[in-house]
């Protein structure tokens, strides 16, 4: 037979579809049934050495070949492998019989060196590519094209109905025929395939499938042909060809070359799906990494899995419910003449059955199951760079242990193995190496907590090796790439991010480099915004600095001469701007007034002489408030936070207010002097508790001619939409009663409903334990920290 896996008593060519439990259990058979003296499987030759690990009890598929060139690591490589993956089934048989394996694919220093821009280039996807130009425009799937010409949507569903469940092999001869049985077939159909489509495929599948048989036929010379050869099933047909040596070589000719290294690394169910973006890619890793691992009864198994996972969600599910699903699977799978329930029949059934016709607990099922969060594991004996074996031990000190699924980590900086952690993950971020993203901490706005989201993805493997050119430690690698980038930074506001940073990952070698080029780039920079931009930033380390006892007397300096030449060029940097400029400087005069409100702060290390950084901020708002080419909002923002801060009296506010909502000003110049004053969630409060000045808002608003009145309108609502919705009922409420309504409630100061002429300390007391627990305070903690963490 032209098809058959072994042509006159050749090489036994077993076509496979990558990453299929149906053609990994054919291979496993069709070896025990041939019993060759050796395999060949399709993959990177450099990866030979590395097949001895597979047989490590503590490697867990799934798991990658990793290569990547030397002189630059982003260039890379993976080949993905399953304990459902033909190639992987193959690897072990002939490891756990002592008999020679090889991988026989286009070396991976060819690989890289041509250069498609895309890492998984070389993934084993070859089965699911075309051969000519429309079968590369329309990424023909072989075994999906068959599939289809059967009247089956699903490859693989399609080779489990007619390939493996033909029967049993029965013993000898007949049992070697029946196990190669699939194989003649597939072979027979990538002939058809080949012929329709073209035999060329991708421009580098005939330099591969050169290189296949020279591998082949020197595979042949010394072992005869007792020689099994495990690969896509679209390489088959060529591998039988007959070609010479010398035109296989002269294919060849002239590849270009890359230095690589490879070895294995840890890969997940995720990105084996094919919505990874992987070439190869399943659509449910889960579903048949569970089929190949069940010995009996898949249907049934697969069915208590599901329960088990929607109990831990609190959803009711009963034994009844699954013997009823697996009913209904069974008999779904002959209504439609399949011999067994497939993926889609379970999920039909689960949907009605354990889902109640819900698709949102089936959409947990497929996450959590049909695709799955596996990590696999790859023993330490395994080649690594030193930068990565640093990272390991680091892991396991720390007891962080990396994982697919994403998971939110909550550190408390006081203690040591979080502050640990905390400097690790820092470092990574320096390195470029996102396993973790930093996230708003719930419970505490104090600096000795974080919130972190981590999630290892396989890319990071190579992400590590980029970052080995820094080092061989993670602390020392950390050090060199902040003391390069601080070498690098052109803008100020990059450099106290490095500085902020620095401090974060606990980097104190790499500090003074960094301070060095802050302060020349301080001493240089006369862009007003891009100081104030910088300033917040400082202001924070100095705080996480404190927290973790780091010497911060330095930055303290920077961080108090860069607050006095904000100071300096602030009123003149704000005169005669635009709408979009003036908001935002007001931005800016926001985050300076935070920044100087921390850095008067005891414990930030600020020079005594340098005390009264808040009072010169006072003066500089009161210059602001009072200058006519100042644009409205940064007048009225910084009215306002001189209100706050007690520094101006309400009635004093109130007559500034009255100044600028007079007939005399312009109404978009007095809708913008309100947003800055009112502007934001707490100036509805102020309105609220204020009668003048919501008095004043309202009597202005009322009187604006309609003809400007569209014009300020759409300020107007930026102002008003940031307040709570209960406030806007309130203030909506207070204008609908009226001054006079308001003015006659009795037992009230000022007219405001609710609230008593002074603060009832005493009623106020009583809410600060909550507050304690609320914000991670402990009880020893004295007030006026309790009102700071609250900020």
């Amino acid at each position: 037979m032209s098809g058959s896996p072994r042509p006159r008593g050749g090489p036994l060519l077993l076509g496979v579809r990558h990453h299929g439990p149906g053609s990994a259990r054919a291979v496993r058979a069709a070896l025990e049934a041939a019993r060759p003296k050796t395999v060949l499987i399709e993959g990177p030759p450099e990866a030979d050495a590395l097949i001895p690990l597979a047989a490590d009890p503590r490697m867990r598929p799934p798991v990658a070949l990793l290569a990547h060139a030397v002189d630059e690591p982003g260039r890379s490589a993976f080949w993905p492998l399953a304990d459902f993956s033909p190639e992987w089934v193959a690897m072990r048989w002939a490891l756990e019989h002592d008999v020679p394996v090889r991988f026989i694919d286009l070396p991976a220093t060819h690989t890289l060196a041509w250069g498609t821009g895309d890492e998984e280039a070389a993934a084993p996807a070859d089965v699911e590519d075309g051969a000519s130009e429309a079968g590369r425009r329309m990424r023909v799937d072989p075994l999906a094209a068959l599939a289809e010409a059967a009247g089956h949507d699903d490859p693989e569903r399609w080779w489990e109905d007619v390939v493996e469940h033909r029967g049993g092999t029965g013993d000898g001869e007949r049992g070697e025929r029946d196990a190669l049985a699939p194989f003649t077939a597939v072979a027979e159909a990538m002939e058809v395939l080949r012929e329709t489509h073209g035999a060329g495929g991708r421009d580098r599948d005939p330099v591969r499938e050169a290189y296949m048989r020279l591998q082949l036929r020197a595979a042949q010379r010394r072992f005869g042909e007792d020689v099994a050869v495990v690969c896509g099933a679209w390489h088959v047909p060529a591998l039988r060809t007959r070609s010479t040596v010398a035109a296989d070589r002269e294919l060849l000719k002239g590849l270009p070359k890359v230095r690589t290294d490879m070895t294995w690394v840890p890969w997940t169910n995720r990105r084996l799906a094919r919505s990874s973006g992987y070439g190869a890619g399943i659509d449910s890793p889960g579903w048949y990494g569970h089929l190949f691992r069940a010995g009996d009864r898949p249907v049934e198994r697969w069915l208590v899995k599901v329960a088990g996972l929607l109990r831990e969600e609190d959803r009711i599910v009963s034994s009844a419910h699954v013997i009823e699903a697996v009913r209904l699977a069974h008999t779904l799978a002959v209504m439609r003449g399949r011999p067994l329930p497939g993926l889609g029949e379970t999920t039909d059934a689960v949907r009605a059955v354990l889902c109640e016709g819900s698709d949102v607990p089936l959409a947990l099922v497929h996450d959590r199951l049909v695709v799955g969060d596996v990590l696999g594991e790859v023993p330490q004996a395994a080649p690594a760079v030193p930068l990565q074996r640093d990272l390991a031990r680091e892991q396991r000190h720390l007891r962080l242990r990396p994982e697919a699924l994403e998971r939110e980590l909550e550190l408390d900086l006081r203690k040591e193995i979080d502050s640990g952690r905390s400097r690790l993950l820092h470092r990574l971020r320096l390195l470029g190496i996102g396993w973790g993203e930093q996230a708003q901490s719930r419970g505490s706005t104090g600096t000795f907590r974080e919130t972190w989201r981590l999630r290892w993805e396989p890319e990071l493997s190579v992400r590590v090796a980029e970052a080995g050119v820094w080092g061989t430690t993670v602390e020392g690698a950390a050090t060199a790439r902040a003391e390069a980038d601080a070498a690098q930074a052109t803008a100020l506001a990059g450099v106290t991010a490095l500085a902020e940073l620095c401090l974060l990952a606990g980097l104190p070698d790499a500090l003074p480099v960094v301070m060095r080029a802050l302060a020349d780039r301080a001493a240089l920079d006369t862009d007003v915004g891009q100081l104030a931009q910088a300033l917040p930033a400082l202001v924070r380390s100095l705080r996480y600095g404190d927290v973790r006892g780091t010497d911060t007397r330095a930055l303290a300096e920077v961080a108090a001469g860069l607050a006095e030449r904000v100071f300096v060029g602030l009123p003149p940097a704000c005169a005669a701007l635009d709408p979009d400029a003036a908001e935002e400087m007001r931005g800016h005069v926001d985050a300076v007034h935070t920044a100087v409100g921390l850095l008067g702060e005891p414990g930030t290390g600020a020079d005594p002489d340098r005390r009264d950084l808040r009072g010169r901020w006072r003066a500089v708002l009161r210059a602001l408030a009072g200058r006519d080419t100042v644009p409205g909002v940064l007048r009225g923002r910084a009215v306002r936070i001189l209100l706050d801060e007690g520094e101006l009296e309400p009635a004093e506010a109130a007559r500034l207010m009255g100044l600028v909502l007079s007939p005399g000003t312009p109404p978009a110049d007095a809708a913008a002097w309100v947003e800055g004053f009112v502007g934001g969630g707490g100036g509805g409060m102020l309105l609220v508790h204020d009668e003048r000045l919501l008095g004043l808002v309202d009597t202005w608003l009322t009187g604006v001619p309609a003809d400007a009145f569209t014009d300020v309108l759409p300020l107007l609502r930026r102002t008003f939409s940031a307040y709570e919705p209960g406030v806007r009922r309130t203030i909506g409420e207070l204008v609908r009663r009226g001054p006079a309504a308001r003015a006659d409630v009795p037992g009230q100061a000022g007219g405001t409903p609710g609230f008593g002429a002074e603060p009832d300390e005493e009623r106020a007391a009583a809410v600060l334990p909550v507050l304690r627990l609320l914000l991670g305070l402990d009880g020893t903690a004295p007030d006026d920290d309790l009102v700071r963490a609250g900020r």
